[in-house]
Order: C-alpha cells, then sequence, then structure tokens
C-alpha cells in the first residue's frame, strides 16, 4: 500500500482527534473537563510524549500550558525551536483525579490513539517525558529514566523506525532548580538527533502486540531501583517529589 499523502495524514489526524475528544474507553471521560489531544505541527519532526494532562492542561484541552510547559518553550528555544514546529502529546488523554498515576485499563484504552499519532505524524524523534511515557514506549517496564535519559534508542512505534529520546519531565526542575543543568544538557543533543539518527542503537522492533505494561505494577516496592547519587550533572530530587514527578 502506498503511504497516504499529506492532506490525508491531516485528514485522519483531524479524525482522530474527533475520535479521542469522544472517548469513553475508560472512566477518566466521567472526570475529565476536555480531552486532551496534543498539538502542535502534524508533520513534525520532533515529537513529545508527557505523561498525562495535569488541572491546568484538562481546563483548555491543550497539553503543557502550565508553568512546566513554559519551561518547555524556554527549552525549545534555546535549541531554535518553537512549540509549533514540534508536536507535544501525552500517554492519556485524560487527567487522572488529583494527578494519581496512570492506571494499566487507562493505557490500555489509550495507547492505540498514542501509536496512531505516532504514524500519522512520523516524527523522527521522539522524547519522552519521565517515567511512564519512557517505560511504555521503549517496551522496557523496568529500567527507570535515572538511568535512561539523555540516552538516544531505535525503536520501531507506528510502523516506523524513530530514535527514541527519554529526558526528565520539565516539571522536575520546577522542583529542583539545579535539575535545569541536566535538562539543558539532555536538550543540546536534540539537534544532532534531528539531523542524524545513526547516533542511535539499531533499531528494536516491537513485540507481536506492543503490550501494556503498567510501570507501576512491573515496579514492586522490594524491587525499586537505588537512589543515584547527586552530581552536578543530575541533582539530588526529594523521594517524595521523585514519586509525584514519576522520576523513578
Amino acid at each position: 500500500m502506498p503511504p497516504a499523502t499529506e492532506p490525508d495524514s491531516l485528514s485522519a489526524l483531524e479524525a482522530l482527534r474527533r475520535e479521542v475528544e469522544a472517548c469513553t474507553l475508560c472512566d477518566l471521560h466521567k472526570t475529565r473537563t476536555r480531552a486532551v489531544f496534543g498539538e502542535g505541527d502534524p508533520r513534525a519532526r520532533l515529537m513529545f510524549v508527557g505523561e498525562a494532562p495535569g488541572y491546568h492542561e484538562d481546563q483548555q484541552g491543550r497539553p503543557f500550558v502550565g508553568a512546566a510547559g513554559k519551561l518547555l518553550e524556554e527549552l525549545l528555544g534555546a535549541i531554535g525551536l518553537t512549540r509549533e514546529q514540534v508536536f507535544i502529546a501525552n500517554v492519556l488523554k485524560s487527567r487522572p483525579p488529583n494527578n494519581r498515576d496512570p492506571q494499566p485499563g487507562e493505557i490500555e484504552a489509550c495507547q492505540p490513539y498514542l501509536w496512531r499519532q505516532i504514524a500519522l505524524i512520523e516524527p523522527r524523534v521522539i522524547c519522552t517525558l519521565g517515567n511512564f511515557a519512557t517505560k511504555l514506549l521503549s517496551g522496557d517496564p523496568i529500567t527507570g529514566i535515572t538511568k535512561v535519559h539523555g540516552k538516544p534508542q531505535r525503536r520501531e512505534l507506528g510502523g516506523h523506525a524513530v530514535t527514541l529520546y527519554p529526558i526528565f519531565h520539565p516539571a522536575a526542575a520546577l522542583y529542583t532548580p539545579a535539575m535545569l543543568t541536566t535538562l539543558r544538557e539532555d536538550f543540546a543533543r536534540l539537534p544532532a538527533l534531528l539531523a542524524d539518527e545513526s547516533v542511535a542503537e539499531p533499531p528494536v522492533p516491537p513485540s507481536a502486540a506492543e503490550p501494556v505494561v503498567s510501570p507501576s505494577a512491573a515496579e514492586p516496592p522490594s524491587a525499586a531501583e537505588p537512589v543515584v547519587p547527586p552530581s552536578a550533572a543530575e541533582p539530588a530530587v526529594s523521594s517524595s517529589v521523585a514519586e509525584q514527578l514519576g522520576l523513578f
């Protein structure tokens, strides 16, 4: 089958948006104010995927519009990009009550929407923000973001090869300002990744069904990862804040 033309892709993406906005596949539709499909350049080479909408996103129906969104825009500006030149989405399209962790059934309901977004947008680089998005898209439910951030990986998602690039969630810098150094260093490598995919590892194909794995379920407390000692590039974050942000 020949690839879809750009008008076809744009039309399909808009149809997918309407489908997401009307979705009732999980109970989150009962408590959300607005579904958050995502926004940006529908042909973006760089796509960001976070965990789920927060309060402000739920109110406005747009991703990353709070303080973390402002920081994301600042980080993009430092590498010569604007949010209009990238595409920003989340694993979940509806806000979990009280910003709790996504549940397995919610991830299962929303995951196909994300795969279809990736297939239609065809980004060259997908930058995962935080633990949940990284574990889902990498297919590794065990390794935490503290070990893989800033390390590009080759993956096959949405039917084509992409460079997966995990980084900490921008909200981490809001709680721990020194973390901004780490974010800036990780962001600084994005232009090279966009220009040359060969810097990443060879592609790793998805499993037959791209199974849904709950990151929290895959990491029982007894098998939790050790806390990484602080350094100049990776400052310490309190355990309560780290848990809230999904950093480990």
